[in-house]
């Protein structure tokens, strides 16, 4: 089936829709179908085919490209974003009512306008709508989100410095567990492992495979394991380095630092080498093996080369001193014969 990504302002998740026989690109504006009505949105995966079974059927369409004249009609919807916003905020307070406003939406038609809103219980807002119907003459759709899907919406910083990871490129929010920051022996300070929303960090998950990996390898904290210095506790795992610090058994009681390789434990599990890595093992010594022979190679090489340069020298020298004794003697030849003439 044909298909082509498209992505809504504020919102990274990529939503498959039919082209509609159009030949789109990336980064073209079209005008799309939606349960709240046409909108705006943008192309991020030109038209490809895909496996019906992958996608939610029926597929909404995309109705065109997006004209000028859309545009501007868009643009003239946003500009009443903060009379909208201004006005329900102070009918929420008129009203005593316990929610959070986070933005609005508003369809191409402008015939109804989409208010989102956070609330931890359920809010009775039926007299909120009436009184927002009749100040913005238009038809009202409050919708509750997540605390999370607010932190999408309106971004931040997280502890790590770095733009929420939500509002940057996730499509979806993963499970995330409390768990997770104990596999990876992390502070159960909430300040610590929550992100800007109040929630765990969604990061949590990125490496948790990695650390559930290790952790199934290395001993367990309190349990007993043979060293090579004797029998000991271990009483810390560093999953990463695939150390552990273990306390020896004995009046001194020391801590010493071992690698997974040198304990034995019960229910040790042996790290497998795959033939591709031994392979590649096996390769990178060689590699390694041929690099020194040919830097030893060329190493004999220069010293060839300098002694045969050496010998060229002292035979030059050498050539230019049986030159210079010859001239000399020549020289005094003909100085005798000169005084035995006189």
């Amino acid at each position: 089936m044909e298909v082509v990504g498209i992505k809504f302002k504020n919102n990274n998740k990529t939503y498959y829709f039919s082209p509609n026989k159009l030949s789109l690109n990336v980064s073209d504006t079209v005008v799309v179908e939606t349960p709240n009505g046409n909108t705006i949105a943008y192309v991020c995966e030109k038209n490809k085919q895909i496996d019906p079974e992958k996608l939610v059927a029926p597929l909404s369409n995309v109705v065109r490209k997006a004209t000028e004249q859309d545009l501007k009609t868009m643009e003239k919807l946003e500009s009443r974003k903060e009379e909208v916003l201004n006005t329900t905020k102070s009918l929420i307070e008129k009203h005593g009512l316990d929610m959070k406003l986070v933005g609005c939406e508003f369809p191409l038609d402008g015939q109804k306008i989409v208010i989102t809103y956070v609330c931890e219980d359920r809010v009775d807002f039926r007299e909120l709508v009436k009184d927002l119907a009749g100040k913005l003459k238009s038809r009202i759709e409050l919708k509750q989100i997540g605390i999370r899907d607010q932190a999408k919406i309106i971004g931040g910083i997280g502890a790590c410095g770095e733009v929420c990871c939500c509002a940057r490129y996730l499509n979806n929010f993963d499970k995330v567990s409390i768990k997770m920051a104990k596999t990876q022996n992390l502070s159960l300070n909430p300040t610590k492992i929550s992100g800007v929303c109040g929630r765990l960090m969604c990061c949590l998950s990125y490496e948790n495979e990695v650390y559930a990996d290790a952790l199934k390898k290395m001993p367990k904290v309190n349990s007993k394991v043979k060293t090579p210095d004797g029998v000991g506790t271990v009483v810390y795992n560093n999953l990463l380095k695939k150390v552990s610090d273990v306390k020896l058994d004995g009046d001194d009681a020391v801590v010493k630092q071992y690698a997974l390789k040198d304990l034995s434990f019960e229910g040790k599990v042996e790290e497998e080498v795959l033939e591709d890595d031994a392979n590649f093992v096996m390769e990178m010594e060689q590699n390694k093996n041929d690099e020194s022979s040919n830097k030893i190679e060329q190493i004999n090489n220069n010293k060839n080369e300098n002694l045969k340069k050496e010998n060229k020298y002292k035979n030059l020298d050498k050539n230019n001193n049986e030159n210079f004794k010859n001239k000399k003697d020549k020289k005094k030849k003909k100085f005798f014969k000169k005084n035995v003439k006189k």
